[in-house]
């Protein structure tokens, strides 16, 4: 009796194991991690848009002294390194917010606003600050006669700007303006020279194109 049938089989089955243990060994390779990237909310590019609030020479806008005042602003926003920037150019009714002068008062009429603007973008939220030159005119009251034509000044400010969508969003912003040098007639008599200033708090819309 011989043993070759039992010796091949043995062979056989060494020369599968190889295989076999592959194929018991064997898997998926794991799927490369990618880091996900953080939404800048796309706030690049050209916008118009609407805004009201209330204005006070005051420091409490909202006090019962404060005036409705309200108008229209355009401009272009740019993200760079992580920051948005831009520029705004802002007309507003000031709503003949008064404003103290020696002697009595004057009432600010319209204003325009060339403005810069620095931003923090937190996905669909824009965190700004903002600075720039204005304009300002100025209405005589009972109590004193104002400067013709307009007077110049500056603001400082902050906001908050919310994107709905990627046309529409929403915001509100904090000024402080000063207007330098503004002559004056008190109707006592004689002649000053002061600066003014006032406090606005404004909401507003913008549609990007």
């Amino acid at each position: 009796m011989t043993n070759k049938p039992y010796v091949l089989a043995i062979v056989a089955a060494f020369a599968a194991s190889p295989a076999w243990a592959a194929d018991l060994t064997y898997s998926e390779p794991a799927p490369a991690y990618e880091e996900p990237t953080a939404s800048t909310g796309g706030w690049s590019g050209a916008y118009v848009g609407l805004h009201a609030g209330t204005s006070s020479d005051h420091g409490m806008p909202l006090s019962g002294e404060s005036e409705f005042m309200g108008g229209i602003q355009g401009g272009y926003n740019v993200e760079m390194g992580g920051a948005v920037v831009g520029g705004e150019l802002e007309l507003s009714h000031m709503g003949d917010t008064e404003v103290d002068v020696p002697g009595g008062e004057l009432k600010e009429r319209y204003r325009v606003a060339a403005k810069a603007k620095v931003g923090a973008p937190l996905g669909d939220t824009l965190v700004y600050g903002t600075a720039g030159a204005t304009m300002t005119s100025l209405r005589d009251t009972s109590t004193a006669e104002g400067p013709d034509g307009w007077k110049p000044g500056w603001l400082l400010g902050a906001g908050v700007e919310q994107k709905f969508n990627d046309q529409i969003s929403g915001r509100v912003e904090y000024n402080y303006t000063r207007t330098g040098d503004v002559r004056s007639f008190p109707a006592a008599g004689g002649t000053t020279e002061s600066n003014v200033s006032d406090h606005t708090i404004k909401a507003g819309l913008n549609y990007r194109f």
